[in-house]
Parts: structure tokens; C-alpha cells; sequence
């Protein structure tokens, strides 16, 4: 029952809900008919469900109509999920909790209650099914057939070498999100916005270290330039053991919430181990070298940002447009510093006595770092290095040159992890 505030006069009132699988039922209380009726509903009702409703009418001044789009008793929110929705939030990049509980719904889309529960025995390390076993209390050949299962379904990572096959967990992002792109539908991709849009942007900041480096291709670059491996975009592809290709997640999602752009979709590159995880799952198609690197170009003609894990490793490369992209939204529609989400090694120099002031490198930047007056300029704070406006001159007027303060990416994934981690505590104490 849900009481009244102070003068009111009481009145039963009847809210009739539709469950999303067509299953309808009551629940009456007495209350007032106040501007801050609609509130206090949707307050308690959050208190007892995870609801998503999609209006609350007034039928005869006595009923009240919700049309549930998805409900669940939080009460009976199986134990597994909030284990591993706690699990993942361990990683440097976490998994937070939301009052909506919208990451719940997304861990009930993607794992199985078995596979939740088994999910949180096995650590960010390869680890052999036996080992895991032991952990659990599993008998091994029936926890192998589950863990390739899992792997399969892009819930946990497999790798295999030396006749040996490992499994790990993987977090949110970049793992689970990315690995659900030949599954998800619109159900997920709203999840998905939900989540990113109440609590996941603010993750990915949260710490100030970026998690991704943006790679220009070459041709950009100052000829003179002293270039480490890491820095050679297309270098690191031709000397890559395998790789694959598969769509945009970011744009995939996007698309199915009826936004999106027209940008080239199957433009998401996986190098070494990681493509042979895509290949194997069929989550991505194998390519070659020359493959890739047609896709890089086609991409850079496109409009779109190379970034690739901010590590000197070579693991993957996303190709990003500036209106989809989990990392580029945040600073181009939320207006954040690029280096809460990007390191930008490279930066823009527009030689004056060359540039004619058409203004095409205005219109090619994907985070409007450039403006014209009587000249043009490029803003260092904004710019990300990315090289779209050289590519683009027509004059060949502007160049990329190293930053003088710019930063190197960490020698391993374990360094940029833990930085992250160290960036949440100091940012949050």
C-alpha cells in the first residue's frame, strides 16, 4: 500500500500491468490524485520491480494504466547475476550498478544462470579447465564442454597453444559488448544505450586514462618523423600472425535504436590471439594483410578515427565515427576531455604560407578541433592526431607531427589496467 501525504482524499486506485510475455496482474492501493502522484508511483514500484514502462494513464479518474515494456521482482533476481555483475566491476574498466538495474537485465540477455555462477571462478589469467574445475567442484569434461560453450557465445575468452586450451574472463568492454555484436537485437542494443548512457560513460572517464590510442596511417605523418613500430599502423597489420575482421558494435547498436550514420560498418580489425578467438567463434571473418589495410584506407577516406588499445601491443583497431562510438560520444556529444577516453600521440600542423583557407579540414575533423577566420587553426587541446584534415588537404598543407608532451602507450595491457585502477581510487577519494 502506498500512503498518502498530507490533505487528500483517499481513493482506491488499480494499476493494471502487461508483462512483456503477455502476463497480466493487479495491484491496488489507496492514494490522492496529486501532481505528485505519477512520482511517488514510479518510485515505489521501482523499490519493489526493475521497470520499464512506457506511460501511466489516468482511465475515469480511478484506474491507472502502466504499459510495462519489462518487469522483474527484484526480490527474486537470482543471487548469480549480483555475484557477477559485482565480479565484473573488479576489472579496471568495471561494471557499476544502476538503480534501474539495466545491467542486470543485460547479464540475464547474455549468461545463463549455470553460466553466471561458473563465470565468476575463472580470472583475467588463462587458466586450464582442470585448475577451474578444482575451484568449483565440477567434474572436468562436463565444465570443458561449458566453458567452450561460453567461449562460443563470447561470455569468457578461449586460447589455445602448445596443445593447451585456457579460458579467462573477460570484462564489459572491450569483451562481453564487443563479442555480442552477431547477436544483438533491439532488446539488447536499448540495454546497451541505458546502460551506457547512465552509468558506463562516466566509467569509461572516470579515471582519466585513456584506454584507447589513436594510430593515423602513415601518409599523414611528417616524413622526417622518427617513428616507433607502435606508431606504424600499417607496418603492425602486414607483420600480424592472423586477423580478422567484423561490424561495428557501436554502430550495429546504434542502428537498431533507430539512430546511426552511414559510415562503413565492417570496419573493426583483431590481430593475433584476439582474431583467432573472432575466426574461431564466428564472430569475425579472417582477412589478409592487404585486406586490412584496404579497409584502414577506405576507412580514413570514410571519416573515421583509427584507435586501437592504448598499449604498444597491436590487438585491435576500431575504426570510429564520432556520432556512434562509445569513446568519441563522449567527447563530441558530451563535450569531455579526449583524454579521458583517447591518447593522442600526433597532432595537426597547418603550414600558413600553403593552406588556402578552402576550409575542407574544418568539415573533416570528427571533433571540430579546427576553426577559420583569417586563418585557420588547430586546437592542441581538442585535436586527437588522428590525421583525417591531411589526408584530406588538397593543398597537402597540413601534417602530423609527435606531440613534444605527448604520452607513449603502456608496454602491457596488465600496466594500463592497473593505471586505470589507480586513476578510479584517486578520482573517487
Amino acid at each position: 500500500m502506498i500512503y498518502p501525504y498530507k490533505n487528500f482524499s483517499p481513493r482506491l486506485y488499480k494499476i493494471n500491468i502487461t508483462y512483456s510475455v503477455d502476463y497480466p496482474f493487479s495491484y491496488s492501493f489507496i492514494s490522492l490524485n496529486e501532481p505528485d502522484f505519477f512520482n511517488t508511483v514510479k518510485s515505489t514500484l521501482t523499490s519493489i520491480w526493475c521497470i520499464e514502462y512506457k506511460s501511466i494513464k489516468i482511465i475515469n479518474n480511478r484506474i491507472f494504466l502502466i504499459e510495462i515494456i519489462n518487469i522483474e521482482l527484484n526480490l527474486m533476481i537470482d543471487d548469480a547475476y549480483i555475484k557477477l555483475r559485482e565480479f565484473l566491476d573488479q576489472f579496471p574498466l568495471g561494471y557499476p550498478k544502476t538503480s534501474s538495474g539495466v545491467e542486470l537485465r543485460i547479464l540475464k540477455r547474455l549468461f545463463s544462470e549455470e553460466e553466471a555462477k561458473i563465470a565468476v571462478y575463472l580470472t583475467p589469467i588463462p587458466e586450464e579447465t582442470v585448475k577451474i574445475a578444482s575451484k568449483i567442484g565440477m567434474e572436468e569434461k562436463k565444465l570443458e564442454k561449458t566453458l567452450e560453450s561460453m567461449s562460443k557465445k563470447g561470455l569468457i575468452f578461449r586460447s589455445r597453444r602448445d596443445n593447451k586450451t585456457t579460458f579467462n574472463s573477460v570484462p564489459f568492454m572491450i569483451g562481453l559488448y564487443e563479442y555480442s555484436v552477431k547477436k544483438i537485437d533491439k532488446e539488447l542494443a536499448k540495454y546497451y544505450k541505458e546502460y551506457y548512457d547512465i552509468a558506463y560513460q562516466k566509467e569509461m572517464g572516470l579515471s582519466n586514462v585513456p584506454g584507447f590510442k589513436v594510430i593515423p596511417i602513415e601518409e599523414a605523418i611528417e616524413p622526417n618523423t622518427t617513428l616507433f613500430p607502435y606508431h606504424k599502423l600499417k607496418e603492425s597489420i602486414r607483420k600480424a600472425r592472423v586477423i580478422s575482421v567484423t561490424d561495428c558494435i557501436c554502430r550495429k547498436e546504434a542502428k537498431l535504436n533507430g539512430e546511426g550514420c552511414d559510415y562503413p560498418i565492417e570496419t573493426c580489425l583483431s590481430f593475433g590471439v584476439a582474431a583467432e578467438y573472432y575466426i574461431e567463434n564466428g564472430i569475425g571473418r579472417e582477412i589478409s594483410a592487404d585486406e586490412a589495410i584496404k579497409i584502414i584506407e577506405e576507412a580514413d577516406k570514410a571519416g573515421l578515427v583509427h584507435a586501437g588499445a592504448n598499449s604498444k601491443h597491436l590487438s585491435n583497431i576500431c575504426n570510429c565515427c564520432p556520432c556512434c562510438c562509445a569513446s568519441m560520444k563522449g567527447i563530441t556529444k558530451k563535450g569531455l576531455d579526449k583524454h579521458k577516453f583517447m591518447n593522442a600521440m600526433f597532432e595537426s600542423i597547418i603550414d600558413e604560407e600553403t593552406c588556402i583557407n578552402c576550409g575542407t579540414c574544418v568539415e573533416r575533423c570528427p571533433v571540430g578541433a579546427i576553426e577559420m577566420d583569417d586563418i585557420t587553426v588547430v586546437s592542441r587541446k581538442k585535436c586527437l592526431g588522428c590525421g583525417l584534415c591531411a589526408t584530406a588537404c588538397p593543398e597537402e598543407a597540413i601534417t602530423l607531427v609527435l606531440r613534444e608532451d605527448g604520452e607513449e602507450p603502456f608496454n602491457r595491457f596488465m600496466e594500463m589496467g592497473l593505471a586505470i585502477l589507480e586513476g578510479k581510487r584517486k578520482n573517487l577519494s
